[in-house]
């Protein structure tokens, strides 16, 4: 692994006008990583990863890298990028070992954070760094958000995300509170109540966008959100149809053939494919087919009935009258996209939103009430990870400014009360 590793790092140019770089949305400092590696000092490079990107090893692994830093890449011109998500897995992985560092001072302020999906973490690791005590809420057992729930492990590792909670969260004196879904039971006003000075809502989407066609509520189907978070729980057959293009579609289809399904048809309105090229040419290769210029019309027991769709010069897709047909199988998938939920914004007074409920804030995500910020896929819809990191890393230092200009909070109503004997 590692000559192979030097093989690749060998073959970067060290462009003084690095394109790779400008095509990370973080702008990683990919030519002065592999230089680090080359000259013997992984250590410092891993360091540089970590501290532009603390979830550095899921980017590796899970980033567009296709169309960010090795679509850019010079050499791929006329020959093979420089794939730098192999160089950065294989340097940010040997040197979070070396990560054993413990909390830093704290600065006597504290911060909550509702989400515990990419932005989230990114925002909690950055403000940690600054001495801040910062608390995570999350609706679900384990960090990670979409990237535990939403991506399969043969995608991401829960490994990595469980070295993450151990050397990011739990060495940096970070609470998590697990099982906690804020705008219940517990509001935003009473994270202001109880000390906390700025809150940062990263939620994510985790409501199914419907098709709003006949059939969805039927036992043979799931939502694609709902299928990836346990897909054990659902038993939809061995033949399935994966409504969809893009690439919770792809890992839908993928980790049906890897839950007993024989025959998994991805099935497409238009005659375009939204997934990466990498994402769908790995669910050819593992046997899935797919089913382009088809609309859905109907779910039922025994089928999809699908109409023929023709594209329009606008560039849509539309159903051609007269076309439908009955398509047998055992269970149907539907993967279009998630929304927000709206109980958060619901139960708080003050926290404009869009037409699309996404939450509204400006280029450092300030809400607009002063204290509550927002990133992610909350305020710009489904995006990739690497760009909530990118988005968390500009709201941490915005809450940073923002605390910095505030008094000290009132920790407690009764500062002076003896201690009980037990």
């Amino acid at each position: 692994m590692a000559l192979h590793v030097m093989e690749e790092a060998n073959r970067c140019l060290g462009c003084k006008k690095p394109r790779c770089r400008e095509g990370c949305p973080i702008h990683t400092n990919i030519p002065e990583v592999i230089r680090l590696l080359k000259d013997g000092k992984l250590n410092d490079a891993g360091r540089m990863l970590f501290e532009n990107n603390p979830l550095t090893t899921v980017c590796s692994l899970v980033c567009d890298h296709e169309h960010q830093c090795e679509g850019h890449c010079i050499r791929g011109i006329k020959d093979a990028p420089v794939h730098f998500s192999l160089i950065e897995n294989y340097i940010s992985t040997t040197y979070a070992n070396q990560m054993v560092k413990g909390p830093a001072p704290l600065n006597g302020r504290k911060t909550a954070i509702i989400g515990a999906g990419p932005a989230g973490l990114t925002i909690a690791i950055i403000l940690a760094r600054y001495g801040y005590a910062v608390t995570i809420f999350d609706s679900r057992d384990k960090i990670g958000g979409i990237m535990r729930y939403g991506i399969p492990d043969f995608r991401l590792p829960d490994a990595v995300l469980d070295d993450i909670a151990y050397r990011h969260v739990e060495m940096k004196g970070i609470r998590f509170r697990p099982n906690t879904y804020i705008g219940s039971t517990l509001t935003i006003d009473d994270l202001f109540r109880d000390g906390f000075q700025s809150v940062f809502v990263g939620a994510g989407l985790w409501k199914p966008r419907r098709l709003n066609i006949r059939g969805e509520s039927l036992g043979n189907v799931a939502f694609a959100i709902n299928y990836l978070a346990n897909p054990e729980a659902f038993h939809l057959g061995e033949r399935i149809f994966v409504i969809g293009s893009g690439n919770a579609a792809m890992d839908c289809a993928r980790t049906a053939i890897r839950h007993g399904a024989r025959y998994v048809t991805i099935v497409n309105r238009s005659d375009r494919i939204a997934a990466s090229d990498y994402e769908s040419g790995y669910a050819r290769l593992e046997g899935v087919e797919f089913l382009m210029l088809r609309t859905p019309r109907e779910i039922r027991e025994d089928g999809l009935i699908l109409a023929e769709s023709e594209m329009t010069e606008e560039g849509k897709s539309r159903p051609v009258p007269g076309t439908e047909k009955l398509y047998p199988c055992t269970g149907v998938i539907i993967a279009a996209s998630q929304g927000p939920e709206n109980n958060l914004v619901n139960t708080t007074t003050g926290i404009d939103t869009g037409r699309s409920g996404l939450l509204s804030v400006d280029e450092d995500g300030r809400t607009s009430r002063p204290g509550v910020f927002a990133a992610g896929d909350a305020t710009s819809g489904a995006r990739n990870i690497v760009m909530a990191v990118a988005g968390g890393k500009r709201v941490a230092e915005a809450m940073h400014e923002y605390m910095q200009s505030l008094p000290p909070a009132v920790e407690t109503e009764y500062p002076n009360v003896p201690v009980a004997e037990l």
